[in-house]
């Protein structure tokens, strides 16, 4: 999709000058080796009122960040699969309270790890059984594999070796047959929840995650270019991708990396796995796209389920998407070692719930997500405010350049 004329930041209560901090920041980015490039998209009152392009989509081959480069998006991901499995709620397919196993019936057994003894793990039952709701909102006791707090963790890394090899009912079935770290609804655990809400949809809807997305999403929003990997043709449009460690760094702790560490690309199967159709369809982390796609998606949320006349879902839906599901004891969530402080969650998106404690301007309410190569949306319903920024870096918070580039959003905010 191509991105609309930007207009003068003054027309959509900018200050020019101010917004120009922006683009100074990730310029300084660039210029200091920090990222090979990026872009910034700041869209408001239905106008786009600065786009930005910024470095290399490949430095190595001096290949120009544009504004049809494709991104791996991974864990914005997300709330695609959500707004899926939303759209099949209000078909009245399940409610969200509903156990994950009447629909997926390989869960029907599961157990809650309850401590380690001599001759292996303690298992006991789940105080309830995890819902929907559970996983939209990551609370239904399943983990990722990368923590390393808890030894249910490494049966994950042992049972799960290459989690995009085979298909997602497959991974869905391995992952019924783990414990869950904690009795549902009692904690907040990043998760693979997303992937198994996309086997939901599967199940559910008779159609493969990726049919479901393109013939109920991607195509009535106009998103061409968002997909589960990037046909031959458009090879030369995709980012490569950085970081600062020898892999992708999930679920290192980046306050203990030195903070010079060298860019540069990863090669094998994280550089090339999305350059060919993939077996497993990620839920929780599979598309690719570009910034004017994305804005798109996050257009429809804006618009409470609207755009250009095409409707995903309704007002109340999304209005219930984007509040916070979690109680007090559950708040801050944190999807490392660092908390997101000032930070709940709903269902597929993170919300803002207390702006103070977040320490950077904002709007109670404002929600989002970001993906594992610091790609980041905000959307802000009370100041109609939208951001997408892309890069390809990892770790992605081994930076703090999303949450920069948004406080250069916000003071620049004039009315």
């Amino acid at each position: 999709m191509a991105i609309a004329d930007v207009v003068a930041p003054e027309r959509v209560g900018f200050s020019a000058q101010r917004l120009a901090r922006v683009s100074r920041l990730l310029d300084r980015y660039v210029e200091r080796g920090r990222l090979a490039g990026a872009l910034n998209l700041v869209y408001r009152r239905g106008q786009v009122a600065q786009f930005s392009t910024h470095g290399y989509q490949d430095k190595e081959a001096g290949i120009p960040m544009a504004e049809d480069t494709i991104f791996r998006i991974y864990s914005m991901t997300k709330p695609i699969t959500t707004v899926a499995a939303l759209m099949l709620f209000e078909d009245g397919h399940f409610l969200l309270e509903d156990p994950i196993a009447k629909y997926l019936p390989e869960f029907e057994s599961v157990q809650v790890y309850a401590g380690s003894r001599t001759n292996g793990f303690r298992l006991v039952p789940p105080e309830r059984p995890p819902t929907i709701q559970d996983l939209m909102r990551h609370t239904s006791g399943l983990s990722y594999g990368w923590y390393q707090d808890s030894p249910v963790d490494e049966l994950y890394r042992q049972a799960l070796p290459n989690r995009m090899e085979g298909s997602l009912a497959e991974l869905v079935e391995k992952l019924a047959e783990l414990p869950l770290l904690f009795h549902p609804g009692t904690a907040w655990r990043y998760s693979f929840a997303t992937d198994v809400l996309g086997r939901l949809v599967e199940v559910v809807s008779g159609e493969a995650l990726d049919t479901f997305f393109h013939q109920h999403i991607f195509k009535p929003l106009g998103m061409e270019d968002t997909d589960f990997y990037v046909p031959e043709e458009k090879h030369h449009r995709l980012a490569v991708l950085y970081s600062v460690l020898e892999g992708m760094g999930l679920g290192v702790d980046v306050a203990r990396l030195p903070s010079d560490l060298p860019l540069k690309p990863l090669d094998g199967p994280q550089q090339d796995r999305f350059r060919r159709p993939p077996s497993m369809l990620s839920g929780g982390g599979g598309l690719v796209s570009t910034i004017g796609d994305y804005l798109r998606f996050c257009q429809m949320l804006l618009n409470g389920g609207v755009l250009d006349g095409v409707r995903l879902l309704g007002r109340k839906t999304v209005e219930l998407m984007t509040l916070n599901h979690l109680p007090p004891a559950l708040i801050p969530i944190g999807t490392d070692v660092a908390p997101q402080h000032g930070y709940g969650f709903g269902l597929g998106v993170s919300v803002l719930v207390d702006v103070a404690a977040s320490a950077a301007p904002g709007s109670p309410g404002a929600y989002g997500w970001g993906g594992a190569a610091a790609t980041r949306f905000w959307i802000d319903p009370q100041e109609d405010l939208i951001i997408v920024f892309m890069t390809q870096i990892m770790p992605s918070s081994y930076y703090p350049v999303q949450r920069e580039v948004r406080t250069a959003v916000y003071q620049a905010l004039v009315e």
